[in-house]
């Protein structure tokens, strides 16, 4: 009860926003990154959407580690990792849940992605306070 408490201090909440802010700015970087390699360099797209999302989330969990939860870890290869595979397991909850709504429920693309979205933006979060940076 006491770290569903904490949910609801103005501090975590606070990361909570900076986390989504971050987030955010990664889709830039995604987006951008992905444009580059597919576009401008002619990268087959695929590789091209893993470079951008391995670049954004890299650059997320800097931005994270530094402004967001403002961590001292001195082990941070271990915390990057961390991060990352839970990037990866966000990723593929993004995509089940897109699946199973779109896919099989017939839900319009864009709406089960925004509720994908929203759902790993909480995952991503909570998993990342309370193990990543904890």
């Amino acid at each position: 009860m006491n770290n569903l408490a904490n949910f609801f201090t103005g501090a975590f909440f606070l990361k909570f926003i900076k986390f989504c802010l971050v987030g955010f700015s990664g889709v830039f970087v995604d987006f951008g990154i992905t444009f580059l390699f597919k576009e401008i360099l002619k990268i087959q797209k695929y590789v091209a959407n893993a470079i951008g999302f391995i670049t954004a989330a890299t650059t997320n969990y800097i931005m994270n580690r530094l402004w967001t939860f403002e961590s001292h870890n001195p082990n941070v290869a271990l915390e990057f990792t961390r991060f990352f595979l839970i990037a990866l397991i966000g990723l593929g909850i993004n995509s089940l849940i897109i699946w199973a709504m779109s896919g099989k429920l017939k839900v319009n693309f864009y709406v089960s992605k925004l509720v994908a979205t929203v759902v790993v933006t909480g995952w991503n979060f909570l998993i990342n306070a309370y193990y990543t940076f904890a």
